[in-house]
């Protein structure tokens, strides 16, 4: 085996991997467990550099929403989605929530993931009637034990979240949030405030 290959498994395809391989990668993925946190945060500073046309940059709109939130009165789990709910507007605008919902999985309530996972289509109502959609799309989600929830947060938290002359609170403030709940990755443990189980998603690859 040469100097490059020492210490990583030696298979070029998964048929010929072996268990030993199997725990060489799992340590290895503890390792790129720790540095999703600082992922996350670069990427939401990439949001700083883009304002889609919109009053604030995005990631002033994140920090706004997560701000109201936390000065709302919401627990830290709400808060974190609150932050990173529109972070995949510099990979994906027009499918951006899929993104954030991906990272939370198996880290958050599935109340607040479903949350995430459909506020575009709930802020809709707040001004889609004006580009020529229907505003009341969301109502296809009205059996939906979490509807009032995600109704509340585009209401309460996001559709408001374009004030320049709010007093938005900086970034730095809630990195000890991402960095506390992207620390061990997802687990089949209960979510931290919220109280109800959470899925572990299959082994990344």
């Amino acid at each position: 085996m040469s100097a490059e290959r020492a210490g990583k498994p030696a298979f070029t395809s998964f048929d010929d991997s072996t268990t030993g391989d199997w725990q060489i990668i799992g340590r290895e993925m503890k390792v790129t467990q720790r540095r999703v946190a600082d992922n996350v945060l670069a990427l939401m500073r990439v949001l700083g550099s883009d304002h889609g046309g919109f009053p604030v940059s995005r990631l002033e709109h994140c920090l706004q929403t997560a701000t109201r939130a936390e000065r709302g009165g919401y627990d830290d789990e709400y808060v974190l989605c609150a932050l990173v709910h529109d972070i995949g507007d510099a990979l994906a605008p027009y499918n951006h929530p899929a993104i954030a919902t991906s990272m939370l999985r198996g880290l958050v309530s599935d109340a607040n993931l479903f949350m995430v996972e459909h506020h575009d289509v709930f802020q809709g109502y707040h001004f889609w009637d004006k580009i020529g959609r229907d505003r009341d799309a969301r109502e296809r989600f009205r059996d939906s034990p979490w509807f009032d929830q995600t109704a509340e947060f585009c209401e309460r938290f996001d559709q408001v979240s374009f004030d320049p002359e709010y007093h938005t609170k900086p970034l730095e403030h809630f990195e000890p949030l991402v960095r506390d709940f992207f620390a061990a990755g997802p687990s089949w443990t209960t979510s931290k405030k919220a109280g109800e189980t959470v899925s572990r998603p299959a082994t990344p690859v």
